[in-house]
């Protein structure tokens, strides 16, 4: 985050949002399986095996195995670094949102699940660098240790504010997630309809006001 020039930030918070967002609906859905924190899964994957609970862990298989294609399509997306990458990602992002919503609309729940958790690992490749991931939007452990470590450098004498894109992000995450519990309590999966929206616009929104 600290590398990241101000626009850039604020689209990474922006992004966070519109994770916690997502992974709140299908958390409330699923009855706490997760479409965007794989860390969690694999735990309840490893949980439902050692008790015994086949058709929980063939679920969370599932989740997690489509987490990767997920992964693997956004790269496949992005195809670089920049705006026109950016763009593209984000846009496949909105689709994948938005079939999301459709099939939800149509009662074939288990479709929405699935475009959602691909939509929510296609996102992580809007921020490569070098190939890798950059920045981390839908998953907070490793951003939540760079703000452990910059409290750490800030203690024997560096700078006493380099935790706040950090934590910003983290706080970002938390604030959408608590909109989609919201949302989702009125609306069910509909809630999908906003956050496809969300991404469209910022698809645009990076294409059309950054050099490509």
């Amino acid at each position: 985050m600290r590398t990241l020039t101000a626009p850039d930030r604020w689209l990474a918070l922006l992004l966070a949002a519109l994770a916690g967002y997502v992974d709140s609906l299908g958390f409330l859905h699923l009855g706490g399986v997760f479409v965007s924190f794989m860390s969690g899964n694999s735990t309840r994957l490893a949980v439902s095996l050692a008790e015994g609970r086949w058709q929980a862990a063939g679920a969370v298989a599932g989740v997690l195995a489509l987490f990767v294609l997920g992964a693997m399509l956004g790269a496949l997306v992005a195809g670089g670094e920049g705006a026109r990458s950016r763009s593209r990602v984000l846009a496949v992002e909105a689709l994948l949102l938005g079939g999301a919503a459709v099939a939800a609309g149509a009662g074939i729940a288990p479709v929405a699940i699935g475009l959602m958790v691909m939509a929510m690992a296609v996102e992580n490749s809007i921020f490569l660098r070098d190939g890798e991931v950059g920045v981390s939007l839908t998953y907070m452990t490793g951003t939540l240790v760079k703000t452990g470590h910059a409290l750490a450098a800030a203690v024997r004498g560096g700078d006493l504010w380099a935790f706040r894109p950090y934590m910003a992000l983290w706080a970002g995450l938390v604030g959408g997630a608590l909109l989609g519990a919201v949302v989702y309590g009125r609306l069910g999966l509909d809630a999908l309809w906003p956050a496809a929206a969300v991404a469209m616009t910022l698809a645009l929104g990076v294409r059309f006001s950054r050099a490509a």
